[in-house]
């Protein structure tokens, strides 16, 4: 047995020498998946800026917007000002229906763009105008061209009213239109990032969103030691309805036990995925990573999965990573995902409660009022004395 494995060792190195080695046939076939990153309205494109600065291997940007002012200013693919005639390139004023409006307007150049693409991932901040109308406008044309759509969205902070009301209308109009919507909660910063500056504290949630995209874009790319591919991802996003993500690092003695650790209790993350039906799950370390650790950690991750989930694990060597490793891990078809996807109290309802309370003032509980005296009692209960002038 022993010289098997000796022989397995020798050939590893020999395969690794050769990697580089083109090979010379003729093929016409590209075999690679067409992918864009879409950033709808200001949070959107911020994201898609912060993606172009740190670099995404096969995957093409496009920053959407109606403002001019903060167009210009993102780098990335391919800009596009939607609804110039509607807005003037000054904005959707926080009006969702401005946006939409603004992207059917322009709905032969995003057909055109989107042709033919097989992975759209869709960014926005829920709660404003351009972001919160256009980017399901967005995604019902990537999914009509035949894409894998993956909504990835923010929601605003508590206090920010108004802008809440928009955030549940279109995080529920994403939910229809996206294959699958993974959504990052503003609020978590609180508790994650407390004491940052405001701009790098929303900074941490861009690299959040663009380091999880940059890391499916190029499991999908790049070769693998255990390869994802396009497919792989298509089976498993295509599951329909909420997922959410989990990533970790750890550069520790025990890297299995302490990255599973760091992907469960990452408070931006903090999603109940039990009974999931599907995982994918991308590890990368160093040539010291071992099987049993890779398999350890998939473990892990899957432990409280459904039963028969559809689970897809790959794993990466890079030379940069010797002695950590890294997890990214997308579970979909959560089974809570009508609770995430809809807040707990929602801010629409808490108002029309609000708003029902005014108009009608209850009557004040006469068995929970403790009466001074049996005779005071009666007289509560006969209601109050009429004085006629």
């Amino acid at each position: 047995m022993q010289s098997i494995i000796n022989a397995a060792v020798i050939n590893a190195e020999r395969e690794k020498e050769l990697k580089n080695i083109s090979q010379n046939y003729d093929d016409d076939i590209d075999g690679q998946p067409r992918i864009v990153i879409i950033g709808c309205g200001g949070a959107g494109n911020n994201t898609i800026n912060r993606l172009h600065h740190m670099g995404v291997s096969g995957a093409e940007t496009i920053a959407i917007n109606t403002d001019k002012q903060h167009l210009d200013m993102i780098q990335a693919d391919k800009r596009i000002l939607i609804g110039k005639s509607l807005t003037k390139g000054l904005g959707a004023g926080g009006y969702p229906e401005i946006g939409r409006k603004a992207a059917e307007m322009a709905r032969p150049t995003l057909e055109s763009l989107l042709e033919s693409v097989d992975l759209c991932f869709i960014t926005a901040g829920m709660g404003g105008g351009t972001g919160t109308g256009s980017a399901p406008a967005v995604a019902q044309i990537a999914k009509e061209q035949g894409a894998i759509v993956v909504g990835m969205v923010s929601y605003p902070f508590d206090v920010e009213k108004a802008r809440l009301i928009r955030a549940e209308d279109g995080l529920e109009a994403m939910s229809k239109a996206c294959d699958s919507v993974i959504l990052l909660d503003n609020n978590r910063l609180k508790s994650f990032v407390p004491n940052l500056p405001l701009a790098q504290s929303f900074s941490v949630m861009d690299q959040l969103i663009g380091e999880t995209v940059k890391g499916i874009t190029e499991t999908i790319t790049e070769p693998s030691l255990i390869n994802i591919d396009y497919a792989d991802v298509r089976a498993i996003m295509s599951k329909g309805g909420v997922a959410t993500m989990l990533v970790g690092e750890s550069k520790q003695q025990n890297k299995a036990e302490s990255v599973v650790r760091e992907c469960l209790s990452n408070p931006m993350l903090d999603i109940d995925y039990r009974g999931a039906t599907g995982a994918l799950i991308h590890i990368t370390g160093g040539s010291d990573l071992t099987l049993i650790e890779s398999e350890e950690i998939a473990s892990s991750l899957t432990y409280e999965l459904d039963p028969h989930a559809d689970v897809i694990w790959g794993a990466r060597i890079r030379s940069d990573m010797e002695g950590k490793v890294r997890v990214l891990a997308i579970m979909t078809g959560v089974k809570n995902g009508d609770t995430i996807a809809k807040p707990k109290q929602p801010y629409k309802e808490k108002l029309d409660r609000i708003e029902e309370q005014i108009r009608y003032p209850k009557s004040p509980d006469l068995a929970r009022i403790k009466p001074r005296s049996v005779t005071a009692a009666m007289d509560y209960a006969s209601g109050p004395d009429i004085m006629w002038m």
